[in-house]
């Protein structure tokens, strides 16, 4: 029975890394491309980034429906209408090109959003997909290397097929984008997470509000929206601030890619790192991480300073991100997790889709260094706050013991 049941964790965890690898190449599509084709289409030279900002807020705004969905009808129900809309969003993003409509373009780009939300998910439904307790940062991790090959596939897809439709430049990059949502469907369709919990048990969950006024949810979620947060609004400023130090748009991509790598290479053993030092020490040395980027980039302008700082803010997502995920698992019963999750989730993404509105114009406003040394007290504040919470916890065991 055992064996059995490994197995089929086993099996769950796989079809979860392969979806999160189709699903997570979408957004490197829509945020390298929407731009681009924002510039094309848009007769407001201003309006040129609105695409990718609607991608973002769709996301966020996507987030509660989505949670409302699982917990009524189950993750896989919710997979499936997620890819659906990935491969209709993809369709009408494209449609929009050929047709030269911006205002459809915009409308795919942000159904996009609603597919980005279940992804997001997958590594909630790692955790379901664990029966054992311990093992649970250790399956979020495993499924992020998805994002490590959707790093991969995105990109690549963009390359392969910007020019394959000469008659409607990068129109064929956002077939591509549907395509990939298709693929993901009869993975998601394969997939045996445990039900949604009854309506009785469901009964006895806590009001959300009572469980977002806890020490352990404010800390988890803090954590998370700081991690994610400026890891963001930097990625998004430090293209532009290369470009404005004189470095080339070839150099500024080449920076990115590593920053992207460096997201997603620690995957495959942050989860042990987890296991074996805490939740809350990895969660803290991920924000040092992301401190200690802000001040190589404050320490100059040069290529290897921005290069350096964005591998560092790469790292410390993932061990702070990865970290967060962790502890929120210890904030919910199994039948509150869905819309504890969504909260979360809400939060994070909806800091995600403030900062791409404001990064360009923060960045006109106070530069790359305004921007580095901000950023530090925030950082200051969750650590203060990871550590009381260390804190608290032994002195709760000491009494006890």
């Amino acid at each position: 029975m055992k064996t059995s049941s490994t197995a089929l964790e086993r099996r769950n965890l796989g079809l979860l890394v392969a979806a999160q690898s189709l699903g997570g190449a979408s957004p490197p599509i829509i945020i390298s491309l929407g731009g681009l084709v924002g510039q094309m289409l848009s007769s407001t030279p201003t309006a040129s980034t609105l695409p990718v900002s609607l991608y973002q807020l769709g996301l966020a705004l996507s987030t509660l429906p989505a949670a409302w969905l699982m917990h009524r009808t189950g993750r896989r129900t919710a997979y499936l209408l997620g890819a659906v809309l990935g491969v209709l969003s993809g369709l009408i993003a494209a449609w929009g090109i050929s047709q030269s409509d911006f205002l459809l373009f915009c409308l795919g780009t942000t159904l996009a959003g609603f597919y980005g939300a279940c992804v997001q998910s997958y590594r909630f439904a790692a955790i379901d997909a664990v029966g054992d307790t311990t093992r649970h940062a250790s399956a979020i991790s495993r499924v992020m290397v998805g994002g490590l090959i959707a790093a991969i596939i995105g990109p690549q897809v963009v390359i392969w097929t910007r020019d394959s439709l000469p008659a409607t430049p990068f129109a064929g990059s956002f077939y591509s984008q549907a395509a990939l949502a298709l693929l993901a469907l009869p993975l998601l369709l394969a997939l045996r997470l445990p039900p949604a919990p009854p309506r009785a048990e469901s009964h006895g969950a806590r009001p959300l509000s009572q469980i977002a006024r806890t020490p352990q949810f404010i800390v988890a979620a803090i954590a998370g929206v700081v991690s994610y947060g400026l890891m963001a609004f930097l990625m998004t400023a430090a293209p532009m601030a290369m470009v404005g130090c004189g470095h080339s748009v070839g150099e500024a991509a080449l920076g990115i890619q590593w920053h992207v790598l460096a997201m997603f290479a620690p995957s495959f053993f942050t989860g042990r790192l987890i296991a074996r030092w805490g939740k809350r020490a990895v969660t803290g040395l991920g924000l040092v991480l992301i401190a200690a980027s802000g001040l190589l980039a404050l320490m100059g302008l040069a290529l290897t300073h921005f290069w350096g700082a964005l591998v560092l803010l790469g790292v410390g997502w993932n061990f702070g991100f990865i970290g967060a995920t962790a502890l929120l698992a210890d904030c919910h019963r199994p039948s509150e997790r869905a819309k504890v999750q969504a909260l979360n989730d809400f939060l994070v993404f909806g800091t995600v889709a403030v900062a791409s509105f404001g990064s360009g114009q923060l960045l006109h406003s106070v530069g790359w260094g305004g921007i580095n040394a901000g950023m530090l007290p925030m950082v200051a504040v969750v650590l203060a706050l990871l550590g009381w919470q260390s804190l608290r916890q032994r002195r709760g065991a000491a009494t006890q013991g």
